[in-house]
């Protein structure tokens, strides 16, 4: 099988590269940085991309590869610090930038013969993130594209097929950068594009296998399309040796816990566990205002209800989560890994280690949108597959302020609301995710001849590619005044509705 293998050297974005090469229809294998290149020349490479990283090449504990992957011939793209890495073993020179270049900036390509700018326009948008530069090329090499202030912005080394850009062609802001990324997997690596997401199950299924053996694997079901699309991936994949938890917190929305026992214990006839837990889940967040402790006493009192959960499946090994890339690096505290931590997050870290079983996490390397795709090929209904994401710890975190089981009812009746109506007017698949969010706000109002004091709902409708980024989204008036009519009117306790109309960054999707 042709593939492509990205080595790792700490960048938040390595797993978006891998998610461009396989939009170019070619596998791709991730691997740390400092993998041998003997092991590395095993898996054949038709091509090596060095990602970036938040180190310098010059620093005493930067991460390098062995520097045998330089002679195993394939091809090489160096991104970034990838790049800078590529001149310092071949003898060129990096030292901190008198400028430095972070978010967008204006390439020009200078030698449009370059393979890798076939079909790319002269001059084209690029996103940076660097402080470092490149000062002296390595021999060889020349550059064949320029910014405002780099002036070695892109190199090639034609002979050697190497390559290095200062720029990121794998995020949105480059909007040339899928052409880029194109141009080196067919046209310098010479691969096909013939790689599916059936491919994918095909490799996921030997994987999940290799891993479990015979033993058996619990997975937390929540209904929401990332444990869904798990299930059924890991349902092909073991049959009755997986067993689905549904741990009914009271954080779910409107009718979510039927739904679930419907589809999957009856239609799908996948061993269900349920557990109702609600009256717990509400009394442990009792009087709990900040969000970070919310999560924290959600994940830790799942973990407790999944464990005792554990008894009726007999001795689990394994664990088994919807995790996506996304969770993974918005979870990662900023001493491991440059992207910074922005929640916590109770699908990752803490809960292999307290149930001591071994985890199993077959989605952990794509995006939704990916995963939607895969749900779509195992036979999932497109309902469930195109439903949008819902956040771990529920309506919890779409409360701000303390969870109640009053504020519960008015945030489950408005988000139905919403959902309903998004349904009706087509908008609900088109976007990435539509919400209402109840805020410790409470206002003056009149309904009727009578002055009210009730809360305030916001309205979240976002659209994004990935989750990583997100864009509000302009809806029709006359759609967001049918919304609004039909809270204040239906839902007791709300009499004001307002729209919130940031993007992420600065803001998150969700407002905890």
């Amino acid at each position: 099988m042709e593939q492509i293998v990205i080595l790792d050297f700490g960048s938040q974005y390595t797993q978006v590269i891998a998610r461009r090469i396989r939009e170019c229809k070619v596998y791709c294998a991730i691997v740390p940085c400092q993998t041998p290149a003997a092991e590395i020349a095993r898996l054949r490479p038709k091509g090596l991309i060095l990602s970036g990283g938040p180190a310098s090449v010059y620093a005493p504990r930067a991460p390098l590869p062995d520097a045998g992957i330089f002679t195993l011939g394939a091809p090489v793209l160096g991104i970034c610090y990838g790049l800078q890495l590529l001149a310092q073993f071949l003898e060129g020179k990096v030292e901190p930038g008198t400028k430095r270049e972070y978010g967008k900036g204006q390439l020009t390509v200078k030698d449009p013969a370059c393979p890798l700018f076939k079909g790319v326009p002269e001059t084209s948008q690029v996103w940076n993130s660097h402080g470092d530069q490149l000062t002296r090329l390595p021999k060889g090499f020349k550059a064949v594209a320029v910014t405002e202030n780099s002036r070695y912005a892109a190199v090639e080394h034609r002979g050697r097929k190497m390559y290095g850009l200062q720029f990121h062609p794998e995020v949105v802001h480059t909007p040339s950068g899928r052409e880029i990324l194109a141009n080196f997997v067919h046209g310098i690596c010479g691969c096909g594009g013939e790689w599916t997401m059936r491919h994918f199950i095909d490799q996921a299924v030997d994987d999940i296998r290799s891993q479990v053996g015979p033993e058996k694997v619990i997975l937390g079901l929540s209904g929401g399309v990332d444990s869904s699309v798990a299930a059924a991936l890991l349902h092909k994949a073991l049959g009755d040796q997986l067993t689905c938890i549904f741990v009914n917190n009271g954080l779910l929305r409107a009718r979510e816990a039927e739904t679930v026992q419907e589809v999957f214990g009856r239609h799908f006839k996948i061993h269900l566990v349920y557990e109702d837990a609600s009256r717990k889940f509400l009394q442990r967040l009792k009087g709990v205002t900040d969000p970070e402790r919310k999560r924290k006493i959600i994940g830790t009192t799942f973990i407790e209800v999944f464990q005792d959960a554990t008894h009726e499946v007999g001795q689990p090994q394994f664990l088994a989560q919807g995790t996506l890339y996304p969770d993974i690096i918005e979870s990662i505290p900023i001493a491991g890994n440059p992207a910074a931590k922005i929640k916590s997050h109770h699908n990752v870290g803490g809960l292999p280690k307290k149930m001591k079983l071994k985890l199993v996490e077959p989605l952990k390397c794509l995006f939704k949108d990916e995963v939607r795709q895969l749900g779509l090929e195992l036979g999932l209904p497109k309902e469930m597959v195109y439903r949008q994401p819902f956040p771990g710890p529920g309506l919890a975190v779409r409360i701000l302020g303390e969870v109640t089981a009053s504020r519960l009812e008015i945030l489950r009746n408005a988000d139905w609301v919403v959902i309903e109506e998004m349904k009706k007017s087509g908008w609900y698949y088109k976007i990435w995710q539509s919400f209402a969010v109840l805020l410790p706000v409470r206002s003056v109002g009149v309904m009727g001849d009578e002055r009210t004091y009730d809360y305030t709902i916001a309205l979240r409708v976002v659209d994004s590619q990935d989750g990583m980024t997100a864009d509000w989204v302009k809806l029709p008036y006359e759609l967001l005044e049918t919304m609004s009519n039909r809270i204040i009117n239906e839902v007791k306790g709300v009499n004001r509705v307002c729209l919130d109309i940031s993007s992420k960054p600065p803001a998150t999707i969700e407002w905890e």
